[in-house]
């Protein structure tokens, strides 16, 4: 097995690998597409348990303190990153099917690998982790608000309350429930601190795991409707550029140190494309497109944070990274 260390460092080429061979799935045999799509949930659950493991719940406690992370990324994400959205459709054809998929996956924030990006960039991933429960109930109560000021009441109504609470108990709750309880194992038992030991190891390949189903399973969408699904490209492209500067400034402006500021712009920039996905499949008869229209936006967004990972701390928040335990009470 190899070790933890081994596995982070060579993280990016890992993910790599896995959104190559989803491509050779997806498109040498994409009759295989309802097999991975059963898949996703179970995945996400395992992925999101072992990304809380990543950090002490006594971190994300002391994390929680930080008043101004917190108001600075909810803030940047559910009032900021609407207006944003809403300039940037502006310039996609005004086809329902296309706007509800893009607007599902850009106004929902990200709460897995928004962590180890995070990370990869010297920024303070404990932040990250301890404002996910309140990013994700927070998305879970305001994109049907969205939906209905941005499109109108039908599309608003078309979203079923059903399955965000079964997202939220299922992909959220119960992996950090189960994450509380292995730390506790831990803390009493050897059993238990062998247990989190091995699980130390397994964020990344559950991170490519992920990516692997997700999009092996949508990508024969992806591929029949490619010209449909053109128009959207340009738009994630254009998030991907202004959102990590409106973080900056924000950073900027309340003084953030390094770390912090990092943070600040990948919750701002990932958006919640693997969670969202299932809710996207659930929509009724006539949006089928709509899944399409999320997992382009997963590959969109990868693409760019292999970037952001290395501008982000060279050029867009420099300096050197503190204690991510300072500064939080």
């Amino acid at each position: 097995m190899p070790n933890k260390d081994w596995v982070q460092r060579r993280q990016v080429a890992i993910y790599a690998v896995a959104v190559l061979a989803a491509i050779g799935f997806g498109l040498g045999i994409p009759d295989a597409a309802p097999f991975f799509q059963r898949l996703i949930e179970p995945v996400l659950v395992v992925l999101l348990y072992v990304t809380f493991l990543e950090v002490p719940f006594v971190r994300i406690r002391r994390a929680f303190r930080n008043t101004r992370f917190m108001a600075a990324a909810l803030g940047l994400n559910f009032a900021v990153v609407p207006a944003v959205v809403w300039v940037l459709t502006r310039f996609l054809p005004q086809d329902p099917v296309i706007l509800v998929g893009a607007f599902m996956v850009l106004l929902t924030p990200c709460i897995d690998y928004v962590i180890t990006f995070t990370e990869l960039a010297g920024g303070d991933s404990e932040q990250v982790t301890a404002a996910t429960p309140a990013l994700m109930l927070l998305q879970l109560l305001l994109l049907p608000l969205y939906l209905w000021l941005f499109m109108g009441q039908q599309v608003a109504e078309a979203i079923e309350p059903g399955p965000f609470v079964e997202a939220f108990l299922l992909i959220i709750a119960l992996p950090l429930a189960l994450a509380w309880l292995t730390e506790v194992a831990a803390e009493r038992s050897e059993a238990g601190r062998r247990w989190q030991s091995t699980m130390g190891w397994l964020p990344v390949p559950m991170m490519a795991l992920t990516l692997l189903v997700v999009i092996a399973s949508q990508l024969p969408r992806v591929y029949d409707s490619i010209g449909r699904l053109a128009a959207v490209v340009p738009v994630y492209v254009a998030f991907l550029v202004v959102m990590p500067l409106l973080a900056r400034t924000l950073a900027r402006a309340l003084d953030m140190a390094p770390g912090e500021g990092r943070a600040l712009v990948f919750t701002s920039v990932t958006r919640n494309s693997l969670v969202i996905l299932p809710l996207a499949l659930a929509l009724p008869a006539g949006y089928e497109l709509a899944p399409a229209v999320v997992v382009t936006q997963t590959l969109v967004e990868l693409t760019g944070m292999v970037v952001l990972t290395r501008v982000v701390p060279t050029w867009l928040v420099p300096g050197t990274a503190t204690d991510p335990s300072a500064g939080t009470d």
